[in-house]
């Protein structure tokens, strides 16, 4: 049986769609053409266009990457219609780069700004509310910078890329924080047995506390809290 639905399977089809065989020729031809234009439009972006790329850098890759990819393969989608496009987008992009360069504001309208998300030690907090980022995320990007506790940091800043940049406390600075390390916040308390340096599992506001109930942060009024850290970097 399954010799036989093998023999009347359309394979052409299943290969090749509606198109003919000679239509491999063709797409080989169509993506020479568009890898040529890719690299020519790149080099037209420039080195920045390439390696740090802004929210409005990325919408123009993606055009650019559609734009070249449909002729490849799409017999109906014409090569010159395509380059069209490449070149406005190239020149949308010459524009508004322009612009960029003459107007703070505007570069700031369309790229948005660097936002601080820790200072001192502790979180900003209407600051990281404003971003669309997690903190098991967060976490994880520190720890890939070598930070095992936010008491190491005096300011860490989200740029306009996305990247996060740290700045950190001398050795002998370091102060009490909340640890960061997996797992850290699972044993949250509301009462202190043990007398110490205590973390709000919020904001990651730090102070010592003698045994009792641990009461509620003075800065995000939440009321979980886990032994902090003052373990300092390894470099």
């Amino acid at each position: 049986m399954l010799s036989i639905f093998l023999l009347q399977f359309d394979w052409k089809e299943l290969l090749l769609g509606t198109e003919e065989w000679s239509f491999l020729l063709e797409i080989a031809l169509r993506t020479i053409i568009m890898f040529i234009t890719i690299i020519i439009g790149l080099r037209v972006l420039g080195k920045r266009g390439v390696k740090q790329l802004s929210l409005f850098e990325l919408v123009v890759i993606i055009g650019l990457g559609s734009a070249a990819g449909d002729p490849m393969f799409y017999k109906e989608v014409g090569i010159v219609s395509s380059i069209v496009v490449f070149v406005l987008i190239i020149l949308m992009y010459t524009l508004v780069t322009y612009l960029i360069g003459k107007s703070k504001k505007f570069e700031t309208l369309l790229e948005g700004k660097s936002i601080c998300l820790i200072e001192n030690g502790e979180f900003s907090i209407e600051n990281f509310k404003k971003e669309n980022l997690g903190s098991d995320e967060f976490f994880a990007e520190l720890r890939l910078k070598g930070i095992s506790q936010l008491g190491q940091i005096d300011q860490a800043i989200e740029e306009v890329s996305g990247e996060i940049s740290v700045f950190y406390f001398e050795d002998d600075q370091v102060k009490y924080g909340l640890s960061i390390m997996p797992d850290s916040l699972k044993n949250a308390v509301k009462y202190i047995k043990e007398e110490g340096y205590y973390s709000c599992t919020f904001c990651g506001h730090t102070e010592e506390k003698n045994t009792g109930s641990a009461g509620n942060c003075p800065k995000c009024k939440k009321d979980k809290w886990v032994p902090a850290s003052n373990r300092k970097r390894i470099t």
